[in-house]
Parts: C-alpha cells; sequence; structure tokens
C-alpha cells in the first residue's frame, strides 16, 4: 500500500508570504492566517485578477442599484432604494463630469472603438 509510511519532513516554501516551513504532509501553507490569505487572494473578483489589483478597500469600488441605476463609490445600499447594489468594480469618479464611473466601462469604451483582432488579421492577408 502507498499510503503505510509516513512522509518525510520537507522543506517547503509558503505560497502565500515565500517564508520557508517544515512541511507536515501536504501542508503548502505555514499558518493558518496564510492558509486564509491564500483562499481570500484566489476568491478575488474577476476584475481585480485580470486588472492585476492586490485586494481593494471598498472605497473604490463602483456600486449600481438594480432599481434606480444610480452609481455609488464605496457604498453598497442606496439610500432612496434602500436596495443593495450590484457591484461593478473598482472604479472613482470622473474629473469632467463628478458621475461615479468603472473602470470596467471605461475598457469597454475603448475597446469598441478598436478593430477587432479578427478583423484586422483578414485585412492584412488580402
Amino acid at each position: 500500500m502507498h499510503n503505510d509510511s509516513q512522509p518525510s519532513a520537507q522543506q517547503h516554501n509558503c505560497r502565500a508570504c515565500g517564508r520557508s516551513f517544515t512541511a507536515q504532509g501536504r501542508q503548502i501553507w505555514c499558518s493558518d492566517a496564510c492558509r486564509q490569505r491564500g483562499f481570500r487572494l484566489r476568491q478575488r473578483p474577476p476584475d481585480e485578477r485580470t486588472l492585476g489589483f492586490a485586494v481593494l478597500p471598498k472605497t473604490v469600488i463602483v456600486y449600481q442599484c438594480p432599481e434606480c441605476e444610480t452609481r455609488f463609490i464605496g457604498q453598497q445600499r442606496c439610500d432612496d432604494c434602500g436596495t443593495f447594489c450590484r457591484r461593478l468594480g473598482p472604479g472613482g469618479h470622473c474629473p469632467h463630469c463628478d458621475e461615479a464611473v468603472a473602470i470596467a466601462d471605461l475598457i469597454a469604451d475603448n475597446l469598441g472603438a478598436l478593430p477587432s483582432t479578427a478583423a484586422v488579421y483578414h485585412r492584412d492577408r488580402r
């Protein structure tokens, strides 16, 4: 049987903090705190992972009320409707109109103005 012998103690580097520790069994984290940090980093919202952000505070997250479509920065509940808002992602105030703008809105606007890679590929092959 392959599980008869005890695994030998090996030196590993913690995946969360990089600290060297002696692993017991299949241990990959040096402490419970690092295990929790690793879980939280894996469970981050997709926009934070793709944009390369660390864990963001709620004060830079844009939320939108599903009832009245009012946008808030750092506020998860609409004062007028009393409903919880939908998370749009990281963002801030527009420097021109002072409205709440999510980074995803700005990227989507710019991507719509660019030609798709398939169109460029087909145009260059002719």
